[in-house]
């Protein structure tokens, strides 16, 4: 079969395909490539593809001027220069192994290498779309899926900001790709099964969370805690940076901070209404979600910061809009737009506690504050997820796995909401591993940070030999 599909069907048009005779089932589930052709919609295709650029936007410019305004003047232009950096790598990665292991079956847990640099993916190969009867070409869905790729391990440089060997990272980027994003991107998206009314095969070609019910629309899992558990673990090993605690290290420019938040919010509508991988009312909900969700998060950041700190401040504004940006990205396809409202409102004071309190009480230097707002975030959202997808509360529902794979039944929240936890714990679990064997392997044979003279200096001037600014 020549479709890849991140999604089979979601809920009525199941009983409607249960309902067919096997052979109109077949043509459906197994369609030649003429049939598919004919199935190709150009719109579709052409917002797939907008999609593609919205998110690339997210890590360049926007997620490299989000970090960079946040760091001090000497290290500005290591931090874009590590995304920038880091988005190259992945692209090209993505090409050669990343689609195949991610989107090819193989195990469970990760993919093959049958479409390893893009062997049979051309202009007559194609994706299946959530409905399952349109289609778009396979390269619109290597090209979105690329862009997913690009800007998870770009997250992660946040976490240790302003400390970092520029080699030491990349090479922890090839590495982490292969043995963390990979698998979990298939254990999260993947479907394959040739004809999912099979159970044995239909389980079998399954990615290990997919088959387990568990539900994350736009990466929560994939994404953020993953790389936010990333960003924890290697803060901690690679040290805090010099000076820490002991002298000021303000944000050496918030209006860049802004402009490159407000650029994550307006490319994130392509990460979550792009994941819908079509066109329609399901891709409207999850675009609308997007956008009340993140301003909710705003609003209930800078409402906490009124209660402790007597007013709001622009850093809190941008901190929560990220915040409600994550927690809905799992949910926004599943909530209604109340329910994305909800999520956005309780998102913030979890972030918030992170972020001033625990930090603090534990003594970690997040530089960015990658594991409180994306990790955090992350896990509010992918829990919450099994909430507000709850059609008693207006949400989209699922399929009752405890039944039957992909077939439909009464949505049970509390099984749901158990299935998300599961995810989430394997996620935390898998990327919190692998981060830690990588950072103290290359820590012990390349070292991982400048010394206290370079770091001092600053990362632009001793890494790149530039700076920012020459006043």
């Amino acid at each position: 079969m020549n479709t890849l599909t991140r999604a089979s069907v979601i809920g009525a048009p199941l009983v409607a395909m249960a309902a067919l005779p096997a052979a109109a089932q077949d043509m459906i589930l197994n369609p030649s490539v003429e049939q598919m052709a004919t199935m190709v919609n150009k719109g579709d295709t052409t917002w797939m593809l907008v999609s593609s650029a919205l998110v690339l936007m997210m890590s360049i410019p926007a997620l490299a001027l989000f970090y960079g305004g946040l760091v001090r003047t000497k290290n500005m232009l290591s931090l874009l220069m590590q995304v920038f950096m880091i988005v190259s790598i992945a692209a090209i990665m993505w090409m050669a192994i990343g689609y195949s292991l991610a989107f090819t079956p193989g195990s469970p847990f990760v993919g093959g290498f049958s479409k390893a640099f893009l062997a049979g993916v051309g202009t007559g190969t194609y994706a299946a779309t959530f409905s399952n009867n349109v289609y778009i070409p396979e390269y619109a869905f290597v090209i979105f899926q690329m862009t997913f790729a690009c800007i998870t391990p770009a997250l992660i440089v946040g976490a240790f900001a302003e400390r970092i060997s520029f080699w030491p990272l990349m090479l922890f980027v090839v590495l982490w790709l292969i043995l963390s994003y990979y698998p979990i991107a298939h254990m999260v998206w993947f479907w394959a099964g040739p004809d999912f009314l099979s159970v044995p095969e239909y389980g079998a070609d399954m990615g290990y969370l997919w088959a387990k019910g568990a539900l994350d629309f736009a990466g929560g899992t994939v994404v953020h805690i993953n790389a936010g558990i990333a960003g924890l673990v290697g803060c901690i090993i690679v040290g805090k940076r010099v000076g820490y605690n002991k002298e000021p290290m303000p944000p050496h420019s918030l209006t860049l901070t802004m402009v490159g938040a407000s650029l994550l919010w307006v490319g994130w509508f392509g990460f979550n209404a792009g994941s819908n991988l079509e066109s329609n009312g399901l891709t409207a909900l999850a675009f609308l979600n997007t956008f009340v969700a993140t301003a909710a998060a705003t609003l209930s950041w800078c409402l906490v910061e009124q209660i402790r700190h007597g007013r709001p401040s622009v850093l809190g504004a941008v901190t929560g809009a990220v915040a409600g940006l994550v927690a809905i990205t799992p949910a926004s396809g599943f909530a209604s737009p109340m329910g994305a409202v909800a999520l956005g409102l309780i998102v913030s004071p979890f972030c918030y506690v992170f972020v001033s309190t625990v930090k603090k009480a534990f003594g970690y230097d997040d530089s960015l504050d990658v594991f409180g707002v994306h990790g955090v975030g992350g896990i509010v959202g992918a829990i919450g997820t099994g909430i507000v997808a709850d059609p008693a509360l207006g949400g989209q529902g699922w399929f009752d796995y405890t039944v039957f794979p992909a077939v439909p039944g009464a949505y049970n929240m509390a099984s749901q909401v158990w299935v998300q936890i599961e995810a989430v714990a394997l996620t935390v679990v898998w990327t919190g591993v692998v981060s830690a064997v990588l950072f103290l392997a290359i820590k012990a044979i390349f070292g991982l940070r400048p010394t206290v003279e370079e770091e001092r200096q600053g990362l632009d001037q001793t890494s790149h030999g530039e700076s920012a600014y020459n006043l």
